[in-house]
């Protein structure tokens, strides 16, 4: 065998069992890793501008790692007691909650039947008890879990600060191990900041602005458990199709019943403004950059949800959108546009 080609191969062999080692090593965090990306590129704008007047790169990074900490790490520190005390409350109110009733009053041609309405209730009563059960179990591991939690959020700044301060080293880092051309890699470069763009700005953030809008329409009119349920409402918000609705729609009717019109009208106005929220600054945040058919990103937060949980939200569309910018990339037919679209 040719010393050369032998080397070759050993290198090769060395090379994966290095990589299957790392990805068992770094699998606990890897989720953590992603999240400090994704952060450092929302955040890169407003790095990149506090650059420009400080001059500094660990000095800016230090000063946007601070501002995460307040706008994130304090808001979850002091919310997540209360988060998890209006969570309790909404699961014994669901114990109690009559759901054929109101459903008989909008539907009595559809309820006539008790065999049926007593099915439809039980149904109802088991969904809205499993998914209250679940937020509850899913809010109280946050503090049973925090030691390990710390030791994510600390892997999370590591990463960010990092990856902030030196994002033009791991670019280049990055495109030194493609095996495409500078044309393929410019504009695979290119498709992923927009779709990700599209995906995390277009889609998550403006999500989270529609559920704290609705989210101060439910202080504003003292709605039980307000907190919580803006919590749901954002949840809601980042859903393409979804939307906030959802949550402030069963709210206004909940308030109608009880007679609180007022509030039920006020909170409707709220929840108007919070849906059309999306139509006012998805067209700024998005304009002339490439896009992703709502139906996959919505397929692609599913998907992401099942696979990694919350973070899925962000993931599932962003694996989808890759895939797709790949296969674009080997495709040598102009793209009929259907599921990557430019503006």
């Amino acid at each position: 065998m040719d010393d050369a080609y032998f080397k070759k191969i050993t290198t090769t062999i060395l090379l994966a069992v290095l990589i299957v080692l790392s990805f068992f090593l770094l699998k606990p965090i890897l989720l953590s890793i992603i999240i400090g990306l994704i952060m450092a590129f929302i955040f890169s704008p407003v790095y990149d501008w506090i650059n420009k007047i400080i001059k500094s790169k660990n000095i800016s990074a230090v000063l946007i790692c601070l501002l995460l900490v307040l706008l994130i790490i304090l808001p979850i520190w002091f919310l997540t007691p209360i988060l998890i005390d209006q969570s309790f409350k909404i699961y014994q109110a669901s114990q109690q909650l009559d759901f054929v009733t109101p459903l008989k009053a909008i539907f009595p041609s559809l309820f006539a039947s008790e065999a049926f309405s007593a099915e439809i209730g039980s149904i109802l009563y088991s969904f809205v008890t499993k998914v209250t059960n679940s937020l509850v179990n899913s809010l109280s591991q946050l503090i049973l879990n925090f030691p390990t939690l710390s030791l994510h959020f600390l892997v999370v700044f590591f990463t960010f600060f990092f990856v902030l301060r030196d994002k033009e080293q791991f670019i280049s880092y990055i495109q030194s191990l493609l095996p495409f051309s500078k044309e393929v890699e410019k504009k695979l470069f290119e498709s992923s900041k927009g779709i990700a763009i599209s995906v995390i700005y277009g889609q998550v953030i403006i999500g989270i602005i529609q559920g704290i809008t609705i989210g101060i329409g439910f202080f504003i009119f003292k709605v039980p458990n307000a907190l919580f349920l803006t919590l749901l409402a954002t949840l809601a918000g980042i859903f393409p199709i979804i939307g906030t609705a959802i949550i402030w729609l069963p709210v206004s009717i909940y308030l109608i019943m009880g007679g609180n019109s007022l509030s039920a009208l006020g909170l409707v106005i709220f929840g108007l403004i919070s849906s059309n929220i999306d139509n006012l600054l998805r067209p700024i945040i998005i304009s002339k950059r490439v896009k992703m058919h709502p139906s996959l990103i919505f397929i692609g937060m599913i998907g992401g949800l099942f696979l990694f949980g919350i973070l899925g939200f962000i993931l599932g569309p962003l694996i989808i959108a890759y895939l797709l910018i790949l296969l674009e990339v080997y495709r040598t037919k102009k793209s009929p546009e259907i599921f990557i679209q430019k503006n």
